[in-house]
Parts: structure tokens; C-alpha cells; sequence
């Protein structure tokens, strides 16, 4: 069997569905992201509304919005709701740890579990990390009794939201350039302030 020219498979990974994706990101101009950014704040603005902030006629609007959603790029449009206010106080974090042939019919468990609102399947030690809402800490141990079959867990409550569904943006792809950005700016507060001495007016006291 002939080896693989390093080259030519570079040439067969560039032409996979990863560059479709990356095409598809590049492809989107100035007016879809503004789009995108209202409809992931508000995703029940009006088209009459979207058209104001991106200055297009509302077909326009219509159109770009549809085109979106054809090529895949929006998903879907959901209401986020609060689990505390529907009886669902308590949110964790489970990361499963298993190993063999079970991976498949655990997957199926955890499709049908109406508590798992997210899970993903992962790289590393943890096989799987899934986030449930739970009414209290017995249902989370109920739910978690029914884990430990398949494998080893490990839960984390949450205490409190630091970041809740961000937004993305046209900054996000293009990492490297704010990424140069920030450290130019970290160099020019260091260089002017290179103790770290915080700087302000002071105040005497009377």
C-alpha cells in the first residue's frame, strides 16, 4: 500500500467540512453580525426594529435573517428560561468517567434524562460533562445514583453565574489579533505603572 504524501493529505484536511465552517464564518459581513448580535440578546425583536438598528429595509432584513438560517449559522430561536423559577433551584456540573462498551446505551440514559439541560462528550479523563437542574440537593443525589452504574462521577454545585450565554461576535474567530491587542496594552500599563501601584487622587482627611 503506497504512503500518504504529508502534502497531500494537508490538501485532503483543508478540503474537509472544517473549511466549509471556516468559509461560512468568513462570509459574514458586517450587517449579519450586527443581525446576530440583536437577535442573541432579543431573539423576539421585530424585523421593523432590526432594520432600524442595521439601517436596512425590513425585507432586507427578512432576507439576511433567512439566509442565516439556511446556511445553518442560526440554529434556532428559544426562550431562556430560569430554572429557579420553575422549581428547578439547584444547578450542577457532573463529569463522568467511564470506560469499555457501555459509552452507547449510556448516552441513550442521558438523552432521556429531563434533568441533563446540557452535555457534552469530551476529550481527557472525563468522558462526558453535563450540566442538570435539580429541585433539591436528594434530587441530585437520586439523579446522580442513577450515573454511578456506568461510571465514576464528579459533581460540582453551582453557587452562582459568572458568564451567562454570551453572545458571540466577529471578534471571537479572529483570537490572534486581540489577542496582540490586550498584550500591547498590558506592556503600556506596566511600562507607565511598573509596580503596580494604584493610581488616583488621594484624599485628606479633615
Amino acid at each position: 500500500m503506497a504512503s500518504l504524501n504529508p502534502l497531500q493529505y494537508d490538501k485532503n484536511l483543508f478540503d474537509s467540512k472544517e473549511l466549509t465552517v471556516i468559509t461560512r464564518r468568513r462570509e459574514l459581513d458586517s450587517l449579519d453580525w450586527k443581525l446576530l448580535g440583536e437577535l442573541q440578546t432579543d431573539a423576539r425583536v421585530s424585523t421593523a426594529e432590526l432594520g432600524r438598528k442595521a439601517s436596512l429595509s425590513p425585507p432586507a432584513v427578512a432576507e439576511r435573517v433567512q439566509k442565516l438560517v439556511d446556511r445553518g449559522v442560526i440554529r434556532g430561536f428559544h426562550a431562556h428560561v430560569e430554572p429557579s423559577s420553575v422549581g428547578l433551584p439547584v444547578t450542577a456540573m457532573i463529569r463522568m468517567s467511564v470506560v469499555g462498551d457501555i459509552l452507547p446505551r449510556l448516552s441513550i440514559l442521558l438523552q432521556s434524562l429531563p434533568e441533563v439541560v446540557e452535555c457534552y462528550r469530551g476529550t481527557g479523563s472525563d468522558s462526558f460533562i453535563m450540566k442538570v437542574c435539580v429541585a433539591s440537593v436528594e434530587h441530585l443525589e437520586h439523579l446522580i445514583d442513577r450515573l454511578t452504574p456506568f461510571g465514576m462521577t464528579t459533581t460540582s454545585i453551582v453557587l452562582s453565574t459568572v458568564v451567562a450565554r454570551r453572545p458571540l461576535d466577529p471578534t471571537m474567530p479572529d483570537w490572534t489579533t486581540r489577542l496582540k491587542s490586550d498584550q500591547k496594552q498590558t506592556k503600556t500599563v506596566t511600562r507607565n505603572n511598573p509596580m503596580g501601584v494604584s493610581v488616583g487622587r488621594s484624599r485628606s482627611r479633615r
